[in-house]
């Protein structure tokens, strides 16, 4: 999200869950009993659940000019339940906002223990009040093959942290370049 001098103010996540987490997540948040969990029901939780993805960096790192922008806190927190599966929405605002030809945008778990996936939509990823010539492209890991994975221990996965650069290797990166 660009301000109005044409920096780079914020990014809006949209994060859809899989199914199983999002099933057992909205368990007894019907207060109505309607059959339906609304997103004011859900607020709660949505405030909660973004409050706690301070500690990890909201696992944003957006870079302008190589340069690591520094997170502020987060705005608009919201979750909705469709077709059985919950979406968390929130905006991360950055703590200065940031100028830049050239900006990076990975969203990952350095630990892997989250896996993020950029949704396959061409407008999964988007610009809002970007200056004019703004472009954007989207890389999205290749998949890795089982075989490779049997490879990795336990003890390996138990041994990363959130200076890990592991989920890094995963995410998918988008380049936004700006006249």
């Amino acid at each position: 999200m660009f301000n109005e001098a044409g920096k780079v103010a914020a990014v809006r996540h949209h994060w859809t869950f899989d199914e199983g987490y999002s099933t057992v997540t909205v368990q007894g948040l019907d207060a109505n009993g309607d059959g339906r969990t609304s997103e004011e029901e859900l607020k709660q939780l949505a405030e909660t659940n973004v409050s706690a993805l301070g500690e990890s960096g909201y696992f944003t790192v957006l870079k302008a000019n190589g340069v690591k922008q520094a997170m502020d806190v987060p705005r608009n927190a919201g979750m909705s339940f469709e077709n059985g599966r919950l979406t968390l929405r929130f905006e991360v605002l950055l703590k200065s906002p940031a100028a830049g030809k050239l900006l990076g945008l990975e969203v990952y778990d350095p630990t892997f223990f989250v896996d993020f996936q950029t949704a396959a939509a061409a407008d999964a990823v988007r610009l809002d009040g970007a200056p004019a010539g703004c472009s954007l492209t989207v890389s999205r890991p290749k998949p890795v093959p089982t075989e490779a994975n049997k490879s990795l221990s336990e003890s390996f996965f138990q041994n990363l942290s959130a200076s890990s650069s592991f989920g890094a290797s995963f995410a998918s990166r988008t380049v936004v370049a700006c006249p």
